[in-house]
């Protein structure tokens, strides 16, 4: 790139830091929000960007996988350390139900779609479905509980951050299973393999070395007295990424670990002040990598990324967004003892985002796809992400208001 062309660059990556800092304050109440702004301030950048050297996220799909997996991990690490319900199975009901049902229910409906409506093969259809079934931990925020011991949490804030906490990981074997079938097909050893690897072994290990490890480095860290405040940024980082690469190395599940490791963190002498700092960290880099990577969806999307799209597409994605989530998240929580507008805004703001860009560059990594299916996969995904951006964003601050939370209305 060109010297002036990435100086200019540079100065736009500036302003969007810098509204970053000083916008959400005042878009608190407004339709209006950072990710839109992100993606925005990426189409304008697009509009400048040299022809030749065009983002294409099949060409430069590695690059786009590793930043969003840092994304998604602190954003997990930072969703796990604000929760401050204790973990049980009655009083987390509302997000085992939107894991055991909403989110099958998601998978095989976009996936059905994928095949009967847009002709896609099975491991393209479920790769799309898996990716796009998980509400991302990134993007969801605003929808999110507040920071660590602000009080009484919202059932809908509660549930979307458990939720969201949790489906990324449980995301992941269908993910791999949809590499299975691009490579191995429907073969029987596959298959088994899959079932007892990336299903049983994995999520084992994941929520395993997670629990040791945050209740490991609590007691060590909490015990010795907080760390100077210069170090609450190293302590949350270090966390995350030795959870994570531990899980990594023994094979297991590391978007669970770290979810998993931050509560066990979270529930150790759970009004020290450390608490809150590490959360502030991680949500601090998370908010910096969701600048970058939406502002890389812009200039994707100057540069065509929408392209191969398409009226079925745009529809199916649509269908999938304000259809196929909303009715699976209402039916999941039938009896659950919620109250039913709270039922409609967990089922209605599963958000999608940047976990959706993690595991469709991964799962393109790592199966066999064809440029074509890939760039069709790549735009619906994208358009299902811009069009979430936009509704989601636009009413996530009205609905939380509407819906009277103690920890919504602090927060706007």
């Amino acid at each position: 790139m060109p010297h002036t062309e990435y100086i200019i660059v540079l100065t736009i990556l500036g302003v969007a830091f810098l509204a970053a800092a000083i916008l959400p304050r005042w878009l608190s109440k407004a339709p209006l929000t950072l990710p839109m702004f992100y993606v925005a301030a990426g189409m304008v950048v697009g509009t400048a960007w040299p022809v030749e050297t065009r983002v294409d996220p099949i060409v430069h799909g590695a690059t786009i996988e590793r930043l969003a997996e840092l994304a998604v991990i602190l954003s997990l690490m930072s969703a796990g350390l604000k929760i401050d319900r204790p973990l049980g199975w009655k009083s987390w009901t509302s997000t085992w139900r939107l894991l055991a049902i909403t989110m099958p229910l998601c998978i095989i409906a976009l996936a059905w779609g994928g095949v009967a409506w847009l002709g896609l093969p099975l491991a393209g259809a479920l790769l799309l479905a898996a990716s796009m079934a998980p509400t991302d931990p990134v993007l969801a925020s605003d929808v999110q509980v507040g920071p660590p011991g602000e009080g009484a949490e919202h059932e809908p804030e509660f549930a979307l951050t458990s939720e969201a906490g949790l489906n990324d990981s449980l995301a992941f074997p269908f993910v791999n299973l949809a590499i299975v079938l691009a490579v191995h097909g429907l073969a029987e050893k596959a298959l088994v393999e899959w079932a007892l690897v990336d299903v049983l072994w994995k999520l084992l290990a994941g929520a395993a070395v997670g629990l040791a490890v945050g209740r490991v480095v609590a007691v060590v860290v909490l015990r010795f007295g907080r760390p100077k405040p210069v170090t609450d940024g190293f302590l949350a980082l270090a966390l995350t990424l030795f959870t994570y690469g531990v899980t990594e190395l023994v094979h297991g599940y590391g978007f669970l670990a770290v979810f998993v490791a931050a509560l066990a963190f979270r529930r150790h002498e759970m009004g020290h002040e450390l608490h809150p700092a590490l959360h502030a960290f991680s949500e601090q880099l998370e908010q910096l990598l969701m600048a970058v990577l939406l502002m890389g969806l812009g200039v994707a999307v100057v540069h065509g990324v929408l392209d191969p799209l398409g009226v079925p597409g745009m529809l199916l994605g649509l269908g999938f967004l304000l259809v196929v989530r909303p009715i699976s998240g209402w039916i999941a929580l039938t009896g659950a003892g919620v109250a039913n507008r709270h039922r409609a805004v967990i089922a209605t703001y599963g958000i999608r985002g940047i976990g959706s860009f993690y595991y469709l560059a991964h799962g393109l990594q790592s199966g066999h796809f064809t440029p074509a299916i890939a760039g069709q996969l790549w735009a619906i995904a994208a358009g299902i992400v811009l069009a979430s951006i936009v509704l989601h964003g636009a009413t996530a601050s009205w609905a939380m208001r509407a819906t009277a939370g103690p920890s919504a209305a602090n927060r706007n």
